[in-house]
């Protein structure tokens, strides 16, 4: 029997892209984080993030997504981004917000 493909994970949560949007949580899930990639630079053959936008928000389809919004800030490189968003998302799910 074949198995299902997992997917990325980071952290045990799940982490999906589309284009420069990077999307980290189950939306099963009460909180999400959204990380847009604002600017990059080349970097040999690789494109590397140099500001990118982090936004914990909330999963329902009842709000506004203005509404969704919990928190917000901008840090300057994609590893910087994945620790604040691990941080967040963590502490969001377990009621420690």
């Amino acid at each position: 029997m074949a198995e299902a493909k997992a997917g990325l994970m980071y952290n045990g949560h799940p982490l999906r892209r589309a284009d420069n949007l990077i999307y980290y949580g189950s939306m099963a899930d009460k909180y999400i984080v959204m990380m847009q990639v604002l600017d990059s630079e080349p970097l040999k053959d690789l494109s590397m993030a140099k500001r990118v936008s982090i936004q914990l928000q909330l999963t329902s389809p009842n709000l506004k997504s203005r509404d969704r919004v919990v928190r917000s800030t901008e840090k300057s490189s994609l590893a910087e981004a994945m620790e604040f968003a691990s941080i967040w998302l963590d502490r969001a799910l377990s009621g420690k917000m």
